[in-house]
């Protein structure tokens, strides 16, 4: 692939930061919908999940897609309508209709843009002759992932506009996004040159049962982490914070550990996945006693290490992927590992759902209990050398 260097694969992190930097702006603004609309909890974690709705399908859509006809004509056009998304975003503030719609469409054309970009930058990386490329699409996700709701708290609780100015402020993100990718090369050779095509199986069959005990479950980690911190907790767990501002902050420090710690991939190795899955144990843990006491500084400390499993989980779980991934199915694959994760939105509404039976210190019990299973199951795993 001529003309591409070690910093051409920054371009395509770019991209890809700008449309996952719109996919939590709405999340410290379900305090402000739930007032300006009257929702209840369930209704609200509904539309926090209602995003994964519109994601899943699109990951498997698009990433096959993208494998037959190139990353350039899968992530070009779902770029712009991330914009237009954020700009229908506007009208959510009056109309609860629009804030389904919105965050259903915000989903599908993030899903589309995250299979397809992730497996841009990692390719794009491979040309360069350089590897960490699952730490690379890893930090531009997290990376936005925290910084989109981490603003607009602060302009939701302080500045004027709160549900106008930080979508207008996330469309100009994506047209900088824009520019940045459409100068990128192309890294599926054209029809012509491949003899199978997108054809052909997933992964060796010798890799199954990795990728279904393995890469699935630790898959269904990297959003349950968070989303549960971002979303559950400020809806159902009183405390003496500023909400609207509590949530921003929660998701900034959440996903931003995210993103921050990624890049330690490379010191744990292959044990990566377990310390990931070991933080999210003890953050859950922590946001059980939280949610039981309502003291704001624990629940930091849990969103500190929830956000860290977020990112080690995301980290090694795009790197396994890579490794797993037959040449031609690598925009599928990153489908099928996405797609899991993104299972993981509807956790909130399931704890909603059980604490309205129980409290909301069940579910988070449970989770803390199934977290450690996880960890100890990855152990194993790890140790016979089937983790990244």
């Amino acid at each position: 692939m001529p003309g591409v260097d070690a910093r051409t694969w920054r371009r395509a992190a770019f991209a890809l930061f700008t449309v996952a930097a719109g996919t939590n702006v709405p999340t410290p603004l379900l305090l402000v919908y739930r007032e300006t609309l009257k929702l209840d909890a369930d209704v609200l974690t509904a539309a926090f999940g209602v995003y994964a709705a519109g994601l899943v399908p699109a990951l498997f859509l698009a990433g096959p897609l993208s494998d037959r006809l190139g990353r350039r004509r899968v992530v070009i056009p779902l770029t712009v309508l991330a914009a237009l998304t954020s700009l229908l975003l506007i009208a959510a503030a009056s109309s609860v209709e629009v804030l389904f719609a919105g965050r259903f469409l915000q989903g599908a054309v993030s899903g589309g843009v995250f299979s397809v970009g992730s497996a841009w930058v990692a390719e794009l990386s491979a040309a360069a002759g350089t590897a960490a490329a699952g730490r690379r699409a890893a930090v531009a996700m997290t990376a936005g992932f925290s910084l989109g709701p981490l603003v607009t708290g602060l302009l939701a609780q302080y500045v004027v506009w709160p549900t106008t100015l930080p979508y207008v402020l996330h469309v100009v993100l994506v047209a900088a996004g824009l520019a940045a990718a459409r100068r990128l090369p192309e890294t599926v050779p054209p029809p012509a040159s491949r003899s199978v095509g997108g054809r052909g199986p997933l992964v060796l069959p010798g890799d199954r049962l990795t990728l279904v005990t393995v890469l699935a479950p630790l898959a269904l980690c990297v959003y349950a982490f968070p989303a549960v911190v971002i979303s559950a907790v400020p809806l159902l767990v009183e405390t003496s914070a500023p909400p609207v501002l509590l949530t921003g902050v929660l998701a900034g420090i959440t996903l931003g550990t995210g993103a921050l710690v990624a890049p330690l991939q490379r010191r744990f190795g292959r044990w990566t996945a377990v310390v990931g899955v070991a933080c999210g144990a003890v953050g859950f843990a922590l946001t059980t006693a939280g949610a039981g006491s309502g003291v704001p500084p624990l629940l930091l400390v849990a969103a500190l290490l929830l956000g860290a499993g977020h990112g080690f989980t995301l980290s090694a779980g795009l790197a396994l992927t890579a490794k797993l991934a037959q040449p031609a199915r690598r925009g599928a694959l990153s489908a099928v590992f996405l797609g899991c994760a993104y299972v993981g939105f509807a956790m909130p509404y399931v704890i909603a759902l059980s604490a309205a039976a129980t409290s909301v210190e069940v579910p988070l019990a449970v989770l803390t209990a199934l977290s450690v299973l996880l960890a100890a199951r990855l152990v194993v795993a790890t140790s016979r050398g089937q983790t990244a």
